[in-house]
């Protein structure tokens, strides 16, 4: 990836899609070149869940699961990840989610990188004891700063949402121009700029819009004071010419009619919530771990937040998808020391 004045060394990993990636200093992985080679392949193995499986990777088999019965865990800071609950359902609508919204905390956009650290670690590991065979962090800040520390920690799969768009957007880039929009942590922890690093032919261009996440929890997606702010915030984007935008932050799909009004139909959007649905999926069949027969899935929402305010936005954001919430006012508290809880 070229950026001005950044030079930075990575060493070598797996990905949880079973593909040998470089991963940046920060253990975020790196898109390279032997992701492109490999996606046809995977693709394919998505057809041939069988021949998939019969080549797992040291990741694949150092997990443990509970079961194709157990639910999926999926984790947000608040309302953005359900985006990610609704790609994860509408592609696998057999399956169980339980989402788990830290309102209580959020947004975690512009806490400090530790601090969000701890309140993800200690959310992930709630999911983990309600007996989940899979978790997504379904939250870019999240997936910046605990990532590594979830794939060691727990002995299920992990997604994310990082990797999984910045592939798709070297896929679809025809000029190498790329933009990022994100939260403030998503920006300051480089993980998309460490994502690219092994990407030399993409040139990428990151904007902060932290205002959007308000307006979306309002219900706002339109209107001339939010087209004033996407306006201000696209401009660096369209100033560097950039062919394709990453949706970093969850909250953003629900923004694509400005997004795309102000950059024009010439860009291409990436929504960072559909990429981790995907993954997701090909994560779960690789392993065996879909629901063998078919049946409608439940959903279980929970929030340490407010419920009745959980659901409200919920539901004007979803529709009925977002069902009854229930509180966890125990995960609350901001009193965490910013410790490693051990396991």
């Amino acid at each position: 990836m070229r950026r001005a004045g950044s030079s930075r060394s990575t060493t070598g990993g797996i990905d949880a899609t079973g593909i040998m990636v470089r991963l940046g200093p920060a253990g975020c992985p790196a898109v390279g070149e032997t992701l492109m080679s490999a996606m046809t392949s995977l693709n394919s193995g998505r057809d041939h869940a069988e021949s998939a499986r019969s080549t797992l990777n040291s990741y694949d088999m150092a997990v443990t699961t509970t079961g194709r019965d157990a639910p999926i865990g999926i984790f947000d800071s608040g309302f953005g990840g359900l985006t990610v609950a609704r790609s994860i359902f509408d592609q696998l609508p057999g399956e169980d989610i339980i989402y788990l919204g830290d309102t209580a905390r959020a947004p975690y956009g512009p806490r400090p990188i530790a601090e969000v650290r701890a309140y993800a670690l200690q959310c992930l590991d709630h999911l983990v004891d309600l007996g989940v065979k899979s978790l997504v962090i379904a939250c870019n800040s999240a997936s910046a700063a605990v990532l590594r520390d979830a794939r060691e920690r727990y002995s299920i799969p992990v997604t994310e949402v990082i990797l999984p768009a910045a592939r798709r957007a070297v896929a679809a880039t025809k000029t190498g121009r790329v933009g990022v929009i994100c939260t403030e942590a998503t920006a300051t922890s480089r993980s998309y700029d460490d994502a690219f690093a092994a990407a030399p032919q993409i040139t990428l261009t990151t904007s902060a819009c932290p205002k959007f996440v308000d307006f979306v929890e309002a219900g706002v997606t339109g209107g001339s004071e939010l087209l004033a702010v996407a306006e201000e915030y696209l401009a660096p984007i369209q100033e560097a010419d950039a062919d394709t935008l990453i949706l970093g932050c969850t909250h953003y799909p629900l923004l694509t009619g400005v997004i795309s009004y102000v950059l024009g139909d010439g860009v291409t959007l990436v929504s960072s919530a559909e990429e981790c649905g995907k993954s997701t999926f090909s994560s779960l069949t690789r392993r065996d771990l879909l629901q063998p027969v078919p049946r409608e899935g439940y959903h279980r929402f929970l929030t340490t937040g407010n419920p009745e305010k959980f659901a409200g936005i919920g539901r004007r954001l979803m529709g009925d998808f977002v069902a009854d919430v229930e509180p966890l006012p125990e995960l609350a508290s901001d009193d965490l020391g910013l410790v490693s809880f051990p396991r």
